[in-house]
């Protein structure tokens, strides 16, 4: 089994091309006018502040534990879709990583897009989400790929506990997490939002 699993991680092209994928969204960023550090001027290690202007502008914060859990699911579809291809004669895939960088990369560049800025804004307590400092993105996108790397060495079970253990350790301190952040964009409900806020 832990050979099945390591078959999944890159080789150095495939590692090589996510970088690449990462570098890449950082430059779509910066052309989309996001600003690469926090506007404070200091990049910090982490920051535990959900309602304030630095939330998302540093290097690690509450929301670090859904990217590392995209690392964690984004593991299991390629896993099933490997087992699936390798009935039929399929190879180490060494592309999965950097396909999951594309995806997560993907997010967020459309996470800091007006119409998702504003969904925020619209939807959940974060009224004054002006987005992601690019820093802060590529570290999201660093904690999915250290998810993923994770998974690999987990058991199945072991990468199940730490994706409920994050969910229940988030929602408990900050009344939110993946789950919540995904319904209230997609299906916002009033209770959960007054919930959030504290009423």
């Amino acid at each position: 089994m832990s050979g099945e699993r390591s078959a999944l991680m890159p080789d150095r092209r495939g590692a090589l091309t996510a970088l690449g994928v990462m570098l890449a969204t950082g430059a779509g960023l910066l052309a989309m006018g996001r600003t690469p550090i926090c506007k404070c001027g200091t990049v910090k290690l982490w920051w535990g502040v959900v309602q304030s202007s630095e939330n998302s502008q540093h290097l690690s914060d509450w929301y670090s534990a859904s990217h590392l859990i995209h690392g964690l699911l984004f593991y299991f579809f390629a896993w099933l879709l490997w087992r699936k291809w390798k009935l039929f004669g399929g190879k180490p895939v060494s592309w999965a990583l950097p396909i999951a960088v594309a995806f997560e990369s993907f997010w967020e560049l459309l996470e800091n897009s007006p119409v998702i800025i504003d969904r925020y804004r619209a939807v959940t307590v974060s009224y004054g989400y002006e987005g992601d400092s690019v820093i802060n993105s590529l570290s999201d996108i660093s904690f999915m790929v250290f998810g993923f790397w994770l998974a690999s060495k987990l058991p199945p079970w072991g990468s199940v506990a730490l994706a409920v253990f994050l969910e229940l350790f988030t929602l408990y301190f900050i009344r939110d997490n993946l789950t919540l952040n995904v319904l209230m964009l997609v299906w916002p409900l009033e209770t959960v939002r007054q919930w959030q806020a504290g009423a």
